[in-house]
């Protein structure tokens, strides 16, 4: 396989690792506190970076922890874990999924704020195309509306703060190291959200299971998306990314007996629609 297929098959493989994490969480905050589902799966995650960094002879406090852009990815960090984790736990899997596929368009926007990228209208149009989507989905004003789904809506400008701030890192760390400072601000989330909420019990043994199963594929996500990056062309792989959404409703359907109302697809074809058209525009120059 060439570069690009390959890196196009590690982001699907990273897509369906994301969404059984989500999946396995929901299952746990089923039972559990979403705070105490976030410590436990933060705690057991940041075990695993720290494992593996010590594996390969690398510091487990790099230096570059205490410099701007890190500081501001784990701000990020706590924020997109503890509001998209909420709603996952309080609103439809498949609703949140799709909302989070607003992230790249975010991000995009980010870019232009912060890095200075130069985006023509015809760009700038798909962006706003895409937070329609998400406003069909959300639903203002309408019977529909779930005022939860604003939890996603939260987490996605985290998640999209957390890749803009990872970009400005220090090239000197490893993923494994901002994994684990990555993981570790998710005990950070959920001891504060804990401390609000109380209520903690001992997981039960399937909720356990359902916990170690999220960090597994969350683990094993975020190590296949890094490498999907780093193979093939970005303009090439990141489309994979919306696969997620299929995985997700997927899931939702069979695990959850979820069912998708007209305005959540209409609304996930219009955010995916509106991504694409961003991500091959990017490999051209937008006219005047």
């Amino acid at each position: 396989m060439n570069d690009n297929l390959k890196g196009s098959v590690l982001m699907v493989a990273s897509m369906a690792g994301f969404a059984l994490e989500d999946m396995f969480i929901k299952s746990a905050t089923a039972v559990v506190p979403v705070g105490q589902a976030l410590i436990i799966f933060g705690l057991i995650g940041m075990l695993v970076f720290c494992a593996m960094t010590a594996r390969r002879g690398e510091r487990l406090l790099h230096p570059a922890i205490l410099t701007p852009p890190l500081a501001i990815r784990s701000a990020c960090e706590v924020a997109a874990r503890l509001f998209y984790t909420l709603a996952i736990a309080l609103t439809l899997l498949s609703s949140a999924s799709a909302i989070l596929q607003a992230t790249p368009l975010v991000v995009a926007m980010g870019a232009v704020l912060f890095f200075h990228e130069t985006v023509g209208w015809r760009r700038w149009s798909a962006i706003a195309i895409g937070f329609v989507g998400v406003l069909i989905i959300l639903r203002p004003g309408l019977a529909g509306f779930e005022f939860a789904s604003i939890f996603a809506v939260l987490g996605t400008l985290g998640f999209a703060g957390r890749d803009l701030a990872t970009r400005a890192a220090p090239p000197t760390m490893s993923n494994r190291q901002l994994g684990i400072y990555g993981f570790a601000m998710l005990i950070v989330a959920g001891t504060i959200l804990l401390s609000i909420t109380g209520g903690a019990i001992w997981p039960d043994v399937w909720t356990w299971i359902n916990l170690c199963a999220a960090t597994l594929f969350g683990v094993a996500g975020y190590y296949a998306i890094t490498a999907a990056m780093r193979i093939g062309e970005i303009s090439f792989v990141t489309p994979f990314r919306y696969t997620r959404l299929v995985f997700a409703m997927v899931l939702g359907i069979l695990v959850f007996a979820e069912r998708p109302d007209a305005l959540t697809i209409i609304g996930s074809l219009v955010i995916v629609g509106s991504g694409l058209y961003t991500v091959f525009r990017s490999r051209k120059v937008d006219g005047p």
